[in-house]
């Protein structure tokens, strides 16, 4: 059981922009963390040079208080898994666990009790004799962490450890680890670029963008309350619109919305709206109100419990080629009826208003006849 802590941590290599800039964060005794961004944002970079693999230019890493970043891989008390498994393949599964116990020369008993016990754990125990090349990629990735959780570090890292399976098997193995982690309760830090994985496994996300950390909090807070709008745009689907201020409204095209009372007075602003914020208003209901949406339906995509549609509405923007160009999403019940081409009209239950504020100000609506 141990803390991370992260000060000022920074990475940049040769005269270019920093890989890693100025990264703050805590992890707690027992934690699940993620880091989440997209392809070059600097998320693999900090794991490294948490593990001791890359040395940062500014900047600490403390375990527990005490500063490890002077202290190379194999002295620092975590243990990696990476993307790539990097089992040996000339040994055997039993032997790939064993490896860095016999490294430490412990007793032969105490380095089969601890192998056994660690491949149990991770579904494996009657796998020690087989080679990797016998093992499927899942069983692979189970040998990799055994391995490094035999060594009983007080840190567990992982790379994107699932990114190379299938999209069934990454859910089956990252719920196997989510048990795992709380049955040990080991200090994790685990990178994605998914945000399905980091929202269903961590206790928190911290979301990285161009070598900075945009937001650290719980994943119900970072879906419902993304505090900027490169969150908002990330993490889940969102619909994000330009908007202007006018007295007491914001315009959005042709259509108004209700102005939150402590936004600032910039005339600029933007407005977010998760799909499943859109509530479609029944056929015959009045909709020549200015905060009823209408348009038609583009598409109307079957995703088993619910459907996605997308629908082209026109006076949302400036011109018909933004419209088509940036349809908007919205998540409607499998029961409801909807087809390509019919017409659609919406009204907004709840938004987010961004005006480069520290915080986004929520407008929750009364939807009257809507469903």
């Amino acid at each position: 059981m141990a803390t991370l802590e992260l000060v000022g941590l920074t990475k940049q290599f040769g005269s270019g922009v920093p890989a890693v800039y100025g990264v703050d964060l805590s992890v707690g005794d027992g934690e699940f963390l993620c880091i989440l961004g997209p392809s070059g944002c600097g998320k693999s970079t900090t794991l490294r040079m948490m593990a001791g693999f890359e040395e940062p230019t500014s900047g600490d890493v403390l375990i527990d208080g005490v500063s490890v970043v002077n202290l190379p891989p194999n002295r620092r008390p975590t243990a990696m898994v990476f993307q790539k498994y990097t089992l040996w393949p000339h040994m055997r599964v039993y032997d790939n666990v064993a490896f860095g116990l016999r490294l430490r020369r412990m007793p032969q008993g105490e380095i089969d009790r601890e192998v056994r016990h660690y491949l149990d754990l991770v579904g494996l125990g009657a796998y020690g004799r087989l080679y990797p090349s016998q093992l499927s990629g899942g069983e692979q990735q189970r040998v990799a962490l055994a391995r490094a959780l035999v060594l009983n570090p007080k840190i567990l890292l992982l790379d994107e450890p699932f990114s190379n399976l299938d999209a069934l098997l990454r859910v089956r193995l990252r719920e196997e680890l989510h048990s795992i982690q709380r049955q040990i309760k080991i200090t994790t830090v685990f990178v994605t670029h998914d945000q399905e994985e980091a929202l269903s496994l961590a206790d928190r996300i911290a979301v990285m963008n161009a070598g900075h950390l945009e937001q650290l909090d719980k994943p119900s807070a970072i879906y419902s309350h993304p505090q900027s709008l490169f969150v908002a745009d990330f993490i889940g689907a969102m619909n994000i619109f330009p908007a202007t201020r006018n007295s007491n409204s914001l315009h959005i095209g042709r259509y108004s919305l209700d102005v939150p009372k402590d936004l600032s007075d910039s005339a600029d602003v933007s407005v977010a709206v998760r799909p499943e914020d859109l509530i479609m208003v029944p056929p015959g209901t009045s909709t020549n109100s200015d905060r009823v949406w209408q348009g038609t339906i583009d598409q109307a995509i079957d995703l088993g419990h619910y459907r996605k549609v997308l629908a082209v509405v026109p006076e949302l923007f400036d011109d018909e080629e933004k419209a088509v160009a940036q349809k908007i999403k919205v998540y409607v019940s499998k029961a409801t009826d909807v087809h390509e081409g019919d017409p659609i009209a919406v009204t907004p239950s709840r938004y987010l208003v961004y005006s480069g504020q520290s915080s986004p100000l929520e407008i929750r609506t009364q939807v009257n006849g809507a469903s």
